[in-house]
């Protein structure tokens, strides 16, 4: 099978660049590319960035965020972790779709994994997950990518995909964390990543050349990710809907605060409490509702006001305030 060379580590480009393979490259028979992320979190089509991962950590952790254009769950990707992407057209999808998908599995198992296709959208090995897969159809082309973790830090894999202390009701698509295996274990002949990375690609080549993008091509892939995949719109904008409550205890008082998010936009802002204050909260609540639902845009907002927090609540704080809305815990 013929293939694509993608070095790209940066996330919201990549997910260009499977978008442009799909959509935009000109092919017959199917081709594939290998590529990694940096520690990022890669939310499905349909999921809500602020229901299925801990902002919080992520931002003061340094991992980045996109959204895909398949569906399925929220993944953790670092540099120990493997993806794929095969894209072809396709002619008859249900005869396609498990192809694709026998592809990699039949390469895993060649190098002595006991890969085994389970569930939904899973590749397993003794009963672990060790990759997640999704797919895309656009037009008469078909698309399939996924993860092979080979040493993932499994721990910051959980931490990232747990969210944060406030109580949450969000109508997303939820993540499945399943048990999951680092191909580490099952590989001990393999150094590294990119050891996997050659053998399989030598697998799954089997001899046939590389598609070489021209540099029009690549430009296109740069303006996709610029213009779609890296906005704030994309990814955070096309969040469905979420609902949010926390309760904090202050110098002033119990401060209950509950807001939704929907599109990426804070509503339904209100307080309430036993909390003292000399102006009604209201007002507050009223400067909140319409805003960005991010960090640097709330601080701006309390700060900048014709009045301090404090003036609404006794003695507090905006950056208080701030870390709660945020339930800070990273």
């Amino acid at each position: 099978m013929k293939y694509l060379t993608n070095d790209c580590t940066e996330a919201c480009r990549n997910m260009a660049f499977d978008d442009f393979a799909l959509e935009c490259l000109p092919l017959d028979d199917p081709v594939f590319f290998l590529w990694r992320n940096a520690p990022s979190v890669i939310i499905g089509l349909n999921q809500s960035a602020y229901a299925e991962v801990d902002l919080e950590y992520m931002r003061s952790h340094g991992i980045a965020l996109a959204r895909r254009v398949t569906g399925g769950g929220a993944v953790y990707h670092d540099l120990q972790n493997l993806n794929y992407t095969i894209v072809g057209k396709s002619r008859d999808l249900n005869a396609d779709y498990p192809d694709y998908l026998h592809m990699m599995v039949n390469a895993l198992r060649k190098l002595g994994v006991r890969a085994e296709l389970s569930g939904r959208n899973d590749i397993m090995v003794d009963g672990r997950k060790c990759s997640g897969y999704a797919k895309r159809v656009w037009k008469d082309r078909l698309m399939i990518h996924g993860t092979l973790m080979f040493d993932v830090d499994l721990s910051v894999l959980q931490r990232v995909l747990s969210v944060p202390g406030s109580k949450m009701a969000a109508a997303g698509i939820s993540s499945v964390r399943s048990k999951v295996a680092n191909l580490k274990d099952y590989l001990p002949g393999f150094e590294d990543v990119l050891a996997l990375k050659s053998a399989l690609h030598s697998i799954l080549a089997g001899g046939d050349g590389e598609v070489v993008l021209s540099p029009a091509q690549q430009a296109s892939i740069e303006k996709m990710a610029d213009e779609k995949f890296r906005s704030w719109e994309w990814i955070y904008g096309k969040s469905p809907a979420a609902d949010f409550k926390t309760t904090r205890k202050f110098a002033c008082g119990t401060v209950e605060l509950s807001w939704s998010v929907r599109h990426g936009l804070m509503e339904d802002v209100s307080f309430g409490g036993d909390f003292l204050g000399n102006l009604p909260a209201e007002e507050l609540a009223a400067r909140l509702r319409g805003l960005r639902f991010e960090r640097e845009t709330i601080i701006r907002a309390l700060e900048s006001g014709p009045e301090k927090v404090s003036s609404y609540f006794d003695g507090l704080q905006a950056s208080e305030l701030l870390d709660a809305v945020f339930a800070e815990n990273a």
